[in-house]
């Protein structure tokens, strides 16, 4: 079940809602407006996990930053 990051077009509230299908009705939970829009996530986005350089950096050997994490 994605997670979607929502903003209340009425009061600008940010929040988070598990969307269980794509028909399911979502409210603010600070005003309760059923108008928000949804934002675009760094965690929504799709990928195959390679990095966008292929050869491990010289920071040691795995880890974050050390090659394994394609942080960079």
């Amino acid at each position: 079940m994605p997670i979607y990051e929502y903003v209340c077009d009425s009061c600008e509230t940010r929040f988070e809602k598990i969307v269980i299908n794509k028909q399911q009705e979502i409210a603010c939970p600070n005003c309760a407006s059923r108008k928000a829009t949804i934002q675009l996530s760094v965690f929504a986005t799709a990928g195959n996990g390679a990095s966008a350089k292929s050869t491990p950096s010289s920071g040691g050997g795995g880890g974050c930053c050390g090659g394994g994490c394609a942080c960079h």
